[in-house]
């Protein structure tokens, strides 16, 4: 599980690098409040999974 969540941290940095390398638009909202919300639908999303393992 640790395993995964290293996995998924180091694609979304990989993902992040790429995109400001090639000056693409990132795949994330630009403001504070959009950020807390994709954080909280990502939190939700493992608390979750975790609950029902």
């Amino acid at each position: 599980m640790i395993l995964d969540a290293l996995l998924g941290l180091g694609l979304a940095f990989g993902i992040g690098a790429g995109c400001r390398y090639y000056d693409l638009p990132l795949p994330a909202p630009p403001k504070l409040m959009g950020a807390l919300l994709v954080l909280t639908m990502t939190l939700g999303f493992v608390l979750t999974d975790l609950w029902l393992a």
